[in-house]
């Protein structure tokens, strides 16, 4: 990885062992990824982003190397696992990042920690509580809602149709929700079944859908100020197109982003080159053209 390699960490914060990594130098950048993922969902992005900031990636409960709690996956609990990671590397202003649920936990940290979020950018994530993923979860003809969401809330019963098929369950639903199926690598899905066959991770990282309706509470309950700091919100066009965008419009009060051509929910592997040029932009204060979309674009 040149000048900033990655370099992989363990710690323990509120009782809860934590495996993140890091690289870099600079302002810090904390990076969070989506279920069924782990950090290593970040590598690209990480080794880019390291020549100009400090960047840190946690695997989130349940997920990865970080432990498997038995309970605790609504996102305010996620956040503060999060808030308590990144006091304890001795940061307090950071820029989040999320995708998928670590979307979901990165507008729940900014609701939470508002003065110490300077920038939020969520991809590929509507929020819970607001409508718009309520109506996403429900049946259309062909299968073409978000069934997972409301399957993988209901206790005990995803657990045991899952077991022993979680390579044939991940693989379709990475197929399912990209543009392009063959994006996510071989052996990056192997790494992301093997994670999730650790012992209690499937059980465990389950706990984010059943805490589903809890977390839509606490949003609701957030969305009563909106947030202020600049947030980017974009979905891929394959998946969940302006939605994320249409979201946050509902959760904060100065928000750009859309959809991004070609590219379907796996944004970070499906399309590294746009996402990292997008984020340098946002992060750094630069306004975004029509003009840079298509040199950005794989």
């Amino acid at each position: 990885m040149g000048e900033h390699p990655i370099e992989h960490h363990t710690t323990t914060v509120r009782d809860h062992r934590v495996h993140y990594m890091t690289a870099g130098e600079g302002e810090p950048v904390v990076l969070l990824h989506g279920w069924p993922q782990t950090a290593a969902a970040w590598t690209e992005t990480i080794a880019d982003l390291a020549s100009s900031y400090t960047v840190i990636a946690p695997d989130l409960r349940g997920l990865g190397f970080t432990a498997k709690a038995e309970s605790g996956y609504d996102t305010d609990n996620i956040a503060a696992d999060v808030h308590a990671l990144v006091t304890h590397l001795g940061y307090d202003q950071i820029s989040l990042v999320g995708h998928d649920w670590g979307g979901a936990a990165a507008y729940a940290y900014a609701a939470r920690y508002r003065d110490q979020v300077k920038r939020l950018a969520i991809f590929e994530m509507v929020l819970p509580g607001f409508g718009l993923m309520e109506e996403a979860m429900v049946p259309k003809a062909g299968g073409n809602f978000l069934w997972h969401m409301g399957f993988q809330s209901v206790p005990v019963m995803p657990e045991v149709l899952i077991s022993g098929r979680e390579a044939d369950y991940l693989n379709n639903l990475f197929q399912s929700y990209a543009y392009n199926p063959d994006a996510v690598r071989p052996e990056r899905m192997d790494q992301y079944v093997r994670s999730m066959r650790h012992p209690g991770a499937l059980h465990a990282s389950l706990g984010f859908y059943r805490d589903y309706f809890v977390s839509a509470e606490q949003n609701r309950e957030h969305a009563k100020v909106k947030l202020e700091m600049p947030v980017l919100a974009m979905g891929g066009e394959a998946c969940l197109g302006e939605l994320p965008k249409a979201c946050l419009e509902m959760a904060a009060v100065n928000v750009e982003g859309g959809a991004i051509a070609r590219c379907g929910h796996w944004v970070g592997e499906e399309q590294p080159g746009y996402l990292i040029a997008r984020l340098r932009a946002f992060l750094a204060g630069k306004s975004w053209t029509a003009d840079d979309e298509p040199a950005a674009l794989q």
